[in-house]
C-alpha cells in the first residue's frame, strides 16, 4: 500500500474513532443539551460565535430549555456545566444543601488571584473570613467612618469633578467617575489612605488599571479550555502576560499597604481608645483582631477591593443610566426626596444625606433595586457538586459536577417576574402601604443567597443611595445622544463602552 493509501486508512480509522467517542459522549453527557455538540469542540463554538452578545444569548437559550440545561465543552477539558435559572434549584443549592455544593478548587484556580479569601474559600476557611468580617462590619463605630468616608469625599472630589463637567460643557464617562470614585472610597475604607484617584484632571493610577485588567483576564479564563489559559501562562503570552503584570502590580502596592500599616500601629498604644478611634479601617482593624500573615491580609485586601468597588461601580452606572432614560422615574425619586427633606442644599453637608436619612428613601430604594435586577453587578456564580444529587427541577447531579447559574438572566423571567420582565419599574418593588416588597433572595439573587448571602448587602445600599440621592439633587444627567449601553465582558457587569453624559447643574 502506498503513502495515500495509509494515510487514507488512517483518516477513515480516525473518523470512525471520533464518531464512536461522539456517540459515547451523547450517550453519556447530553441531557437536556443546550447547544449541537460537535466532535472536539463540544458546545463552546456557540459560545464564541455568541460572545458579543453572551449575556443575552445565554438568556435566550435557557427559557427554550424550560430553565435548566446542560453544556459540554470541548473533549477533555472538564468544561462541562449544568447550567441554570431555576430559582428552586437555586433554593436547593445556596440553602436547603448549601454545604454540598461549594467553591471547589477549580474555580480557586481560576480566581487565582483572589488568594484564599473569603470569595474563594470552602468550608472552615470559609466560615472563619465570614465570622471576622461579620463582626468588623456590624460595629457602629464602622458605620459612622463609612459615613464620614462618603461625605468627605462628595464634598472634596466629585462636587468639584461635577461642577467642572458641567461648566465646560463637555462629555464624560459617568462609569469612569464611578469608578475614580469608589476606589478611592474602598482605599479609604479599607486602607486608611485616600489615593485620589478622582479629580479633574482624571489621573491615571496604575493599580486601579490593574483591578480592571485582572478582571478581564478571569473571565477569559473562564470562557476558553484550561490549556489554553494554562499554556498562555506558561509561555506569559495574551490575556495571561496582562494577568501576570496586573497581579504583580496589586500585589506591590497591597503590601506596601500591609507594611506601612504595621509601622504605624507599631507606633499606638493598642489600649488608647482615641487612637483606635482613629484608626478604624478595615485593615487596621484586621490587624488588632488577631496576629494575622501578610499572605491572610493580602487576600482580604484583595477580596475586600473587588466586593467594595467594582460592584458599586457597576450598580450605580446602570442605575443612571436607567434613571437618565426613564425621566418619569427620576421625577418621582426627585419628588420623594423633595417630600422628605425638602431643600436639601441647606444641610450643613451640602446636600449628602446621613445613614438614618437614606434610609427613609422607599421610591430611591426600589429603584436601586430595579436596577439591580435588570443588571447584576456579578451576573454568574459557579458551583461544584460535593455528593451525587436531584435537584427539585429533576436534573441529576453527579459528584464533581459544575454548576453554573445566571444572575442576569434570572432577572430577565417572566414567572417570576412577569411580563413586564424587561421593563424599569421601581414601582414593582414598593407596597401598597408604601413600604419595600419582599423578595427572597434565591430570585432576586444579586446578593447571592443562604449562608453566602453578601455581608455588605446594607453598607451598599447605603453609599449607592447617598450618591444617587445627591447626583440628582444637584445635577441633571443627560445620556449622549445615539449612545448604546452595552455589557462587557468580565467578571463584573460594567458598562462595554463605559457611560457617556453631559453634566448640568439642576436648578433649584
Amino acid at each position: 500500500m502506498d503513502i495515500v493509501g495509509y494515510a487514507a486508512a488512517a483518516t477513515m480509522i480516525m473518523a470512525a474513532l471520533i464518531c464512536v467517542l461522539y456517540l459515547f459522549r451523547g450517550r453519556r453527557c447530553s441531557r437536556n443539551p443546550l447547544f449541537t455538540e460537535y466532535p472536539i469542540f463540544g458546545m463552546l463554538t456557540h459560545v464564541l460565535f455568541n460572545l458579543w452578545r453572551a449575556h443575552d444569548y445565554s438568556t435566550l437559550v435557557l427559557k427554550r430549555h424550560g430553565g435548566t440545561g446542560e453544556f459540554i465543552g470541548p473533549w477533555f477539558t472538564n468544561m462541562n456545566y449544568l447550567v441554570t435559572i431555576d430559582p428552586s434549584n437555586l433554593h436547593h443549592m445556596l440553602s436547603k444543601r448549601f454545604h454540598n455544593y461549594v467553591k471547589g478548587p477549580q474555580f480557586r484556580e481560576i480566581l487565582q488571584a483572589f488568594g484564599d479569601g473569603i470569595f474563594t474559600a470552602d468550608s472552615e476557611p470559609w466560615k472563619y473570613n465570614r465570622d471576622l468580617f461579620h463582626s468588623l462590619f456590624k460595629r457602629k463605630s464602622f458605620e459612622v467612618f463609612l459615613e464620614k468616608t462618603i461625605h468627605s469625599k462628595v464634598r472634596s472630589s466629585l462636587i468639584p469633578v461635577l461642577d467642572s463637567l458641567h461648566q465646560q460643557g463637555s462629555v464624560v464617562d459617568l462609569q469612569d467617575v464611578f469608578n475614580r470614585f469608589t476606589f478611592d472610597n474602598i482605599c479609604s475604607i479599607v486602607l486608611g489612605n485616600d489615593p485620589n484617584c478622582l479629580s479633574v484632571d482624571f489621573p491615571d493610577v496604575a493599580i486601579e488599571k490593574a483591578f480592571n485588567q485582572a478582571e478581564e483576564c478571569i473571565f477569559f479564563r473562564h470562557v476558553v479550555p484550561k490549556c489554553v489559559w494554562k499554556l498562555q501562562k506558561l509561555l506569559q503570552i495574551g490575556q495571561e502576560k496582562k494577568m501576570t503584570q496586573a497581579c504583580k502590580t496589586l500585589d506591590q502596592f497591597i503590601h506596601a499597604c500591609i507594611a506601612s500599616k504595621r509601622e504605624d500601629l507599631s507606633k499606638y498604644k493598642e489600649n488608647e481608645k482615641a487612637e483606635a478611634d482613629d484608626h478604624v479601617d478595615l485593615l487596621t482593624s484586621l490587624m488588632r483582631e488577631e496576629t494575622h500573615e501578610d499572605k491572610f491580609l493580602r487576600d482580604a485586601v484583595f477580596n475586600l477591593f473587588v466586593a467594595g468597588r467594582d460592584t458599586i461601580t457597576s450598580a450605580l452606572t446602570w442605575f443612571f443610566w436607567l434613571v437618565a432614560t426613564n425621566p418619569l422615574v427620576e421625577a418621582k425619586i426627585l419628588e420623594e426626596m423633595k417630600d422628605k427633606f425638602g431643600n436639601m442644599n441647606e444641610k450643613s453637608s451640602l446636600g449628602v444625606l446621613n445613614v438614618e436619612e437614606v434610609k427613609k428613601l422607599v421610591y430611591l430604594h426600589g429603584a436601586i433595586c430595579e436596577s439591580l435586577r435588570l443588571f447584576p453587578p456579578v451576573p454568574f456564580e459557579t458551583k461544584q457538586a460535593l455528593e451525587a444529587d436531584v435537584l427539585p427541577s429533576g436534573h441529576v447531579v453527579n459528584s464533581g459536577t459544575n454548576i453554573l447559574f445566571l444572575l442576569y438572566a434570572m432577572g430577565r423571567i417572566e414567572e417570576i417576574w412577569g411580563e413586564d420582565c424587561f421593563e424599569f419599574k421601581p414601582e414593582r418593588w414598593i407596597s401598597q402601604k408604601g413600604g419595600i416588597v419582599f423578595v427572597p433572595s434565591y430570585k432576586f439573587i444579586a446578593f447571592n443567597a443562604g449562608p453566602r448571602t453578601c455581608l455588605g448587602k446594607d453598607l451598599a445600599f447605603i453609599q449607592m443611595k447617598m450618591v444617587a440621592a445627591f447626583i440628582l439633587n444637584n445635577y441633571h444627567v443627560q445620556v449622549v445622544k445615539g449612545f448604546v449601553a452595552a455589557p462587557s465582558l468580565s467578571i463584573v457587569l460594567l458598562m462595554k463602552d463605559g457611560l457617556k453624559v453631559k453634566i448640568t447643574k439642576r436648578e433649584k
